[in-house]
């Protein structure tokens, strides 16, 4: 019997994309409730944040809509051959399997579905294949991986998976390496690249070897870490003054895009202004033209970490480690929201109420010299301060 595959309305596709936007749940959560497997709804987010500036175009509608109604006319005397070559336009060869897999339009009035699959490079048994969703086993052992390393931030997936195995989880390195790479965890040793950046994004040289750096604004680092819950994960962003250690800004996704990194540099940057020098590893979040144009318009030097850097992202590991083990494990929020709003507690410690041995017993925020009072109301509740001085 000939398998037909779901197709959903764009009201649906809207709905889910907004409750991806707003955060409240993963995608693990998201899929389960809608019934629809993770990668299209990371997908149909992505779709959805895009579209958006075309609702605030204003006069230009008008001229918009005669180009795209003169535009149509021409691809109708254009062709197969001319269609298949827009079809296969070069920002879709870099895309991962996942996003490929989200571009077919099962509706193409001139391609079928097998002709789509082949000019993507994807097999037409993938397309219609269901994912089975991410099972509490699984969860459960990203959570384990994460805690430990915190613990050996040094561990790759050979040496993670046999400390695995002694713990008496039956998992081989193939399985760890996997579960890493999707939770963005990178071993700290020295080595050529600290991640891997995308293929046809710009990569930086470094500009801070040798230079002592000694005040605010000086030089921001920024970097991403995986966050476990109860079911599922998201993804935490954090824009550091490298002098101070204050966290400058800080922003929560379900799906590891450059999106939410560009919302918490532009928060940054409206609040304090811009530094001399902006440094971050290679990863596709920071290489991406929305994350460095933003550097760039603001004339801001861009260095991201090269070969024998490995140490340089040390100060902002450790920030993790704390936020970890000092507010994640120790509440195990539900949803998005309550995570939410336990790291905007937590960094309000962080900044304005943990004195810092490096800075000679000053909080980040009086190094810094600037005590924000919008920065979450400068104070922690009291269970975490009490935690904190135990």
């Amino acid at each position: 019997m000939k398998k037909t595959r779901k197709r959903y309305s764009a009201e649906f596709k809207a709905k889910v994309a907004m409750e991806a936007i707003r955060g409240e749940l993963t995608l693990a959560e998201l899929a389960a409730k809608h019934g629809v497997h993770h990668t299209m709804i990371g997908a149909w987010k992505r779709q959805a944040m895009e579209g958006m500036a075309g609702l605030f175009d204003g006069g230009e509608q008008a001229s918009k809509a005669e180009a795209e109604a003169e535009i149509e006319k021409l691809h109708a005397k254009i062709g197969q051959l001319l269609v298949e070559r827009d079809f296969l336009g070069e920002s879709l060869r870099s895309m991962s399997a996942g996003q490929r897999r989200s571009m077919i339009e099962p509706a193409h009035p001139r391609l079928s579905i097998t002709r789509q699959c082949r000019l993507l490079s994807i097999s037409r048994s993938s397309y219609y294949y269901t994912p089975v969703p991410q099972s509490e086993e699984m969860l459960a052992l990203m959570r384990v991986i994460d805690a430990v390393f915190m613990d050996c931030p040094w561990y790759g997936s050979r040496q993670m998976a046999r400390h695995l195995q002694r713990l008496g989880h039956a998992v081989g390195r193939r399985r760890v390496r996997r579960l890493m790479a999707k939770m963005g965890l990178v071993a700290i040793y020295q080595r050529p690249r600290t991640s891997d950046p995308h293929p046809e994004h710009r990569i930086y040289p470094y500009l801070l070897r040798d230079l002592e750096i000694t005040r605010p604004n000086q030089a921001w680092c920024a970097d991403v870490t995986y966050l476990p819950m109860r079911r599922g994960f998201l993804y935490l962003v954090a824009i550091m003054d490298w002098a101070t250690r204050k966290v400058l800004a800080w922003r929560l996704s379900n799906t590891m895009d450059a999106a939410f990194c560009v919302e918490a540099l532009e928060e940054a940057m409206v609040r304090y202004g811009k530094p001399d020098i902006f440094n971050t590893d290679q990863g596709s979040q920071f290489t991406s033209q929305a994350f460095t144009g933003m550097l760039r318009a603001a004339e801001v030097k861009i260095s991201m970490d090269g070969k024998g850097r490995w140490m340089d992202n040390i100060f902002i590991e450790r920030l993790w480690r704390s936020v970890k083990y000092e507010c994640v494990y120790l509440h195990a929020f539900e949803t998005g929201s309550e995570l939410r709003a336990g790291l905007g507690r937590w960094f309000a410690y962080y900044n304005h109420h943990r004195p810092h041995s490096r800075l000679a017993g000053k909080t980040p925020a009086e190094a810094y010299g600037q005590i924000d009072a919008s920065d979450h109301g400068g104070h922690a509740p009291h269970d975490l301060i009490t935690t904190m001085a135990a």
